[in-house]
């Protein structure tokens, strides 16, 4: 029987937009001709998937459509929740309509996530496959290339062929993360493998109530032009649960699927520009590349309401003591140890390390070592003009 690929397409990525009124939910950001959503799409387009679920809300129906014509996927079903009841009533819910068997193995998948050595991936489900009952659950795990404390952790013992999960940690403190990564920890992707008998069997058994709220609103629901429109008033009933904490925590058949693979969710700008500066090569052009007295820059890649910018400061190269009326920035630096004023504050950063520049804040780059210093930029606002630099102190008379 063929994989059930249901992909969930309901957040809203307020995290990235936090200055902003209007964002743009971050499974839909035009990346430089690429979306995390089409890239899952493509993903699911193997011939051992079957036609994939898409769990979302109205809000997102319109782009949703667009990106399933450009991807070139014609068969498919959408399930969209009336209001936001996080991700354990809306796994449940998409997988309670009549077209899948009670035995098909399906895989969840987060609309947003960024992986590469997809054959690898797929070579794990196809293995595991075999291992799915009518109880169990399995995840995938990321082995960890920092203590993150943005995402969660699960430990795991060799039982036979099978990483049986023993303790799960959700977002611990970096601190913490270390000692967990120490002792053999990964990080848990958010990505489930799991039958349908299963999935049901787990939410009568430890969300009963969840369980029957959804299974009538999926009843009492309408279904329209590939889409089912569950019924709002039974399905609001249900209490605001995420999959991790309604079913993972409880469940004792829990088994780990690791990985030694890229994997980002593109949570955080300082994620988003390691993963600019790691494809840099595919969006530079020399014509975007800007020389000053304190360096250079290079535009990037100008998005809807955000533009990435590569900053090369020179040996001794000082940026004017400025700040920006329209737009906020955050800062990744990836070479060498700039010295940061922040209004009153005066940082000095090291690799990978960031800092995030309010809108209006008085700020100001120095590289006092012989190392010249790249920082990776972020800058978010509707309007993204150099001409919105107010200078008050600059080493090469460009004060305003």
């Amino acid at each position: 029987m063929k994989i059930r690929p249901v992909i969930l397409c309901g957040g809203s990525g307020t995290r990235l937009w936090s200055n902003l009124k209007k964002n743009q939910a971050k499974q839909f950001i035009d990346f430089g001709g690429w979306t995390l959503l089409g890239n899952t799409l493509e993903r699911v387009k193997n011939n051992f998937f079957d036609t994939p679920i898409i769990s979302t809300n109205f809000k997102y129906i319109k782009e949703i459509k667009r990106l399933l014509k450009k991807h070139k996927i014609r068969r498919y079903k959408i399930i969209l929740e009336p209001v936001k009841k996080n991700t354990g009533p809306a796994i449940l819910s998409s997988v309670l309509i009549k077209d899948i068997p009670p035995k098909q193995p399906l895989l969840f998948l987060s609309a947003d996530h960024l992986i590469d050595k997809v054959g690898k991936f797929n070579r794990e489900l196809i293995r595991n496959k075999k291992h799915l009952t009518d109880k169990n659950i399995f995840i995938f795990g990321i082995k960890p290339n920092n203590p993150s404390d943005q995402f969660g952790y699960f430990l795991s013992k060799k039982n036979k062929k099978i990483d049986k999960v023993i303790k799960f940690f959700e977002k611990p403190t970096t601190l913490k993360a270390k000692k967990i990564i120490k002792n053999g920890g990964y990080w848990n992707s958010g990505i489930f493998f799991i039958r349908k008998d299963s999935l049901i069997y787990n939410f009568k058994r430890y969300q009963k109530n969840i369980y029957e709220n959804c299974l009538l609103a999926v009843k009492k629901g309408k279904l329209r032009n590939n889409i089912y429109y569950l019924n709002k008033k039974i399905f609001s009933k249900n209490l605001s649960k995420s999959f991790d904490y309604a079913i993972l925590e409880k469940v004792k058949n829990i088994n780990g699927i690791k990985l030694h693979i890229s994997w980002s969710d593109l949570g955080s700008w300082k994620e988003i520009l390691l993963m600019y500066n790691r494809n840099k090569t595919r969006y530079f052009n020399k014509k975007n590349t800007y020389y000053r007295p304190w360096g250079r820059y290079t535009n990037l890649f100008n998005g809807k309401n955000f533009l990435i910018k590569e900053l090369y400061v020179n040996t001794k190269g000082i940026l004017s003591l400025q700040k920006h009326y329209h737009r906020s920035e955050h800062w990744v630096v990836i070479q060498g140890n700039p010295k940061i004023t922040l209004n009153k504050k005066y940082f000095s950063l090291k690799p990978k390390e960031t800092i995030f520049i309010p809108q209006g804040a008085i700020h100001r780059i120095e590289n006092p070592n012989k190392k010249p210093v790249k920082i990776m930029e972020a800058q978010l606002g509707m309007i993204l003009k150099e001409t919105d630099i107010v200078r008050y102190k600059d080493i090469y008379g460009r004060v305003n």
